[in-house]
């Protein structure tokens, strides 16, 4: 495999705008800071991945980590050496947020030169194709009730059975628009709600929870802080819906923290979060080895981001939660030229060779922005 040899890696800043307003017990997003990666061997092929980090604009930081820190350790590995690539990532940062996400946009970046190189899609590299869609969930951002019920009507309408409510305005408001939108959408669509954090003990965890449970409600997404595990492991004792870590879990290590500590009835799983498709793989096997679901979170992710998504969730053993594999609906623009396959409800699989996407070199013209931006 010598002609897969690493020959350049190059980070570029890039900025998207959200299609529709994004506000949640985090604040209001205006915008994306992001990054693209490419990856170049000596043969010419070229490997695409995405930084893709919503958490304080860290997409420039992210990039500089690639260009001056992170590509000079992995020069001249082959591009089939994602685990040692990692390794060596690993001894130089070992661990921050930006750098995270930094570093599973190089390793995508290697999934896709693999697959371009054997002529297939990364599904097959990671083991084969346990499904052929994996079902999406969409969420519905902070407004006022009816907006909200709305937006929701809007979603089921284009096939959309699983819908993510964010919540933390307050009891009274949160009760408000889920009595609105389970009214607009009927009793046969399934509403996960997201708290990002919001509720500060879990005395007032469960008192929100149960205030929302008649609406039937599938899970509550990160009702506490992240390093509150004792505290969501009290909190599941103390009510009836799911509770789904997100925050919690960046890493095998955070994962496995979680579960020892019986904090989570799901996880949900990000590739940029977890460094890459290779440790968000491994989350999900410890979760099935600890009779905990697993599903997919979104940062939200562009078209390559999402496309790494999409290659995990078709190969993993199990799926049972709807995931957010389909950031790229939440961004006014993408980066590539295809057009990510959400139908019915489903994002379906990409077949073409690596990530089965390609750039859009308008769209980056566009969309690039300076390091010192």
């Amino acid at each position: 495999m010598s002609q897969l040899v690493i020959a350049s890696v190059e980070a570029i800043p890039i900025r998207s705008e959200p299609s529709r307003p994004r506000r949640s017990a985090l604040g209001q997003s205006m915008g994306f800071d992001y990054g693209l990666v490419l990856v170049r061997t000596a043969c010419g092929i070229e490997g695409l991945g995405e930084i893709s980090m919503l958490w304080d604009g860290m997409g420039g930081r992210a990039c500089y980590e690639v260009n001056h820190i992170l590509a000079p350790t992995i020069l001249g590995l082959s591009a089939f050496d994602i685990p040692r690539a990692l390794a060596r990532m690993e001894e130089v940062i070992r661990f921050s947020r930006g750098s995270n996400t930094a570093k599973a946009a190089i390793e995508m970046a290697l999934w896709d030169i693999q697959g371009k190189h054997l002529d297939t899609p990364v599904f097959n590299l990671l083991g084969g194709r346990m499904r052929d869609s994996v079902p999406l969930s969409i969420s519905i951002y902070m407004d006022d009730p009816e907006a909200m019920a709305e937006s929701a009507a809007a979603m089921v309408a284009k096939g959309f059975r699983t819908i993510k409510i964010k919540v933390g305005q307050g009891r009274d408001r949160d009760r408000a628009a889920l009595a609105a939108i389970r009214a607009a959408i009927g009793d046969d669509i399934a509403i996960r709600v997201d708290a990002n954090m919001a509720w500060r003990s879990p005395a007032v965890a469960a008192a929100s929870i149960r205030a929302l449970e008649e609406f039937g409600i599938h899970s509550v997404e990160q009702p506490m802080a992240p390093e509150r595990l004792a505290d969501m492991a009290l909190l599941r004792s103390q009510v009836s819906t799911p509770i789904m870590l997100d925050e919690s879990i960046w890493s095998p290590e955070d994962a496995a923290l979680a579960l020892r500590a019986g904090a989570a009835d799901i996880l949900n799983v990000y590739v940029s979060e977890s460094g890459g498709i290779y440790n968000a793989a491994t989350i999900f096997r410890m979760a099935r080895a600890f009779g905990t679901d697993a599903t997919i979170g979104s940062m939200p992710e562009l078209g390559i981001g999402t496309a790494a998504q999409i290659h995990l969730g078709l190969s993993v053993q199990d799926f049972n939660c709807p995931g957010d594999v389909c950031g790229a609906l939440y961004h006014a623009r993408d980066i590539i030229r295809e057009t990510i396959p959400v139908r019915n409800g489903h994002v379906h699989a990409l077949t073409g060779p690596g990530l089965g996407v390609t750039l859009d070199p308008d769209a980056l013209r566009d969309m690039r922005r300076d390091a010192s931006e």
